[in-house]
């Protein structure tokens, strides 16, 4: 599967310039990755899909214990069970994504002690799920509103197995097909300052 074009790269670039300006050099497709609502109605290709989990697959990971899991949801009837945990207004816009991934991982190790990092691992997963999704023109959205406990029952869930959030993937749509709340919202956010997060050394001494 082919990367998009350089045209295709500088459009992109074009939209998020007026929201987006990096304090030191970054890769074009770091600015450009940023989270839509809007989603089309074209179809996302099983090799689409597949090559999105298998860039995640490879995501750094604590002793190589890789405690991700990925839940997918694709026919009517999987994302109408999705569709049964996800809060009302999330659905508003999730309901026309054409996938739908739950991000969870494993809590413990292969002897049954708890695994620290689990959470940590699962994350780097979804960075690179979503930077692999963005380089095939795909857009996603991480949603941390639902509720997990219906979640866990509906999707019989072990207890030992934690529910992060629902990824909606998809190719993005017009702005205009989203319900009128979240219109103006649909454009790339900004970041604070990389000096607002750099602690140097050592966190900063704050006693009087």
């Amino acid at each position: 599967m082919s990367l998009p074009s350089v045209n295709l790269t500088e459009r992109l670039l074009e939209e998020v310039q007026a929201h987006r300006h990096a304090d030191y050099p970054v890769s074009p497709w770091i600015l450009n990755r940023w989270s839509s609502r809007s989603f089309s109605d074209r179809a996302v290709s099983d090799e689409a899909l597949h090559t999105v989990l298998e860039a995640a697959r490879w995501a750094p990971s604590s002793s190589n214990l890789q405690p991700w899991r990925f839940v997918v949801a694709r026919t009517r009837e999987e994302r109408e069970r999705f569709q049964a945990f996800i809060r009302p207004t999330n659905r508003l816009w999730t309901d026309r994504a054409p996938v739908l991934i739950l991000l969870a991982s494993h809590k413990l190790n292969a002897n049954g002690e708890p695994n620290g990092a689990h959470a940590f691992d699962t994350g780097a997963a979804w960075g690179i799920l979503a930077l692999q999704a963005a380089l095939l023109g795909l857009s996603t959205r991480a949603v941390g509103g639902f509720d997990r406990e219906i979640a866990r029952r509906i999707l019989h869930v072990p207890d030992d197995v934690e529910l992060h959030a629902v990824v909606a993937l998809g190719y993005r749509g017009e702005k205009e097909t989203l319900h009128e709340s979240f219109r103006d919202r649909e454009v790339p956010n900004s970041r604070r300052p990389l000096a607002d997060s750099l602690i140097e050394g050592a966190w900063p001494d704050t006693a009087p």
